[in-house]
């Protein structure tokens, strides 16, 4: 058992070279956690950042006992830093926010509110602070995943999610997996709801995003995911002997 099973939630933030966000993650997830509408954690996924981002976790992780990390050996990309979290994840719920703080940790209590009726529920991003040209490529790749995931989701893109960490475990892993949470929960016959939160232009740091990662292998991802869907095996177990008396 690790140190998140003492927890109702963890919020998993992956990190790649995100060294001038840190401290600032550090002051915006303190001023949460006491507010909280559950017992939360916070764990950092460092995904072989090759600036002094791990270093700087490892600091703030030692000055505040409800701030854990794992440190992957080299750069996996978003979906593996994910995986990795939710894998050591013994919390009921799990949630997910990226370290760029264009969203806040205290809208997950908008979230919270839900989350024992659902099996998902996650962000809808509210006037989002991006650009005219960012906001058109997230338009036209998540209306092509809409129509061939039949998720039903506005804004797939929106890192604020959380999930009940039985479902999350069950998810079917593969690079651009973050980008189908929503349809993954749905294969597992798991409800979703979208909530409204809100959204902050990009403070310090770059990002990781461009055309190809946006829209190019989202697309591709997309016939990987008819692909599985078809071939999807989903069951639930309706009785057994195997529990020690």
């Amino acid at each position: 058992m690790n140190r998140t099973a003492q927890y109702q939630f963890t919020i998993i933030i992956p990190v790649y070279n995100e060294e001038d966000n840190i401290y600032l993650l550090e002051q915006r997830i303190k001023e949460f956690l006491p507010e909280s509408l559950l017992s939360t954690c916070v764990l950092f996924v460092n995904d072989g950042s090759k600036d002094s981002s791990l270093e700087r976790i490892i600091e703030i992780c030692a000055r505040n006992e409800d701030f854990y990390y794992l440190s992957l050996s080299k750069n996996s990309g978003l979906s593996a830093a994910l995986k990795a979290g939710i894998d050591v994840t013994e919390s009921p719920y799990v949630g997910y926010m990226d370290a760029d703080l264009q969203t806040t940790p205290e809208d997950f209590n908008l979230l919270l509110q839900d989350i024992a009726q659902y099996q998902l529920v996650m962000g809808i991003r509210a006037n989002r602070k991006d650009s005219s040209f960012k906001k058109l490529q997230s338009k036209i790749a998540n209306g092509f995943r809409r129509m061939m995931t039949h998720d039903g989701v506005q804004d797939t893109g929106c890192p604020l999610k959380v999930l009940h960490t039985d479902y999350a475990k069950k998810i079917p892993f593969f690079t651009g997996m973050h980008r189908f949470l929503p349809a993954l929960i749905l294969l597992q016959e798991g409800k979703i709801k979208q909530v409204p939160v809100r959204h902050f232009p990009r403070v310090a740091g770059q990002s990781k995003y461009h055309l190809w990662n946006r829209l190019v292998a989202p697309f591709m991802d997309c016939f990987v995911y008819r692909w599985m869907k078809k071939r999807y095996i989903n069951y639930r177990i309706a009785d057994n002997n195997l529990s020690m008396k």
